[in-house]
């Protein structure tokens, strides 16, 4: 069972920093982190980004898109802002694979990554 696990290999995706730090935006009452994604499965072109409170309920925010295309080992960097009540209810930052209707078969996994605020 050890050699069975140590031979497969999981692939998923990257986001970094682990722990991102909210700043304050150009504008009055938003915090922005910057935030890297990095596509390490053939099988994925598209990535969902969400943002949660501590109980993984969905926090408003803004991003350029929500949604990415991002081809295989690919690569971008994106903002995200929330609004600076939100500050402390904001725990997670989360990217999601998503995958196309005729993509899907019964072996196909969606992968999820989260990175939590950095608190002062």
């Amino acid at each position: 069972l050890l050699f069975l696990c140590w031979m497969s290999k999981a692939n998923a995706h990257e986001m970094v920093p682990t722990y991102p730090v909210l700043e304050q935006s150009y504008q009055s009452g938003l915090l922005v982190t910057t935030l890297e994604l990095f596509n390490k499965r053939k099988d994925v072109e598209y990535y969902e980004i969400a943002v949660f409170d501590n109980e993984f309920r969905p926090i408003p925010f803004v991003s350029s898109y929500s949604v990415f295309k991002l081809e295989y080992l690919g690569r971008v960097k994106f903002d995200v802002y929330i609004r600076a009540k939100d500050k402390e209810r904001a725990v997670y930052v989360c990217s999601r694979s998503k995958l196309r209707d005729e993509d899907k078969t019964l072996t196909s996994i969606t992968s999820m990554i989260c990175s939590k605020f950095k608190r002062e």
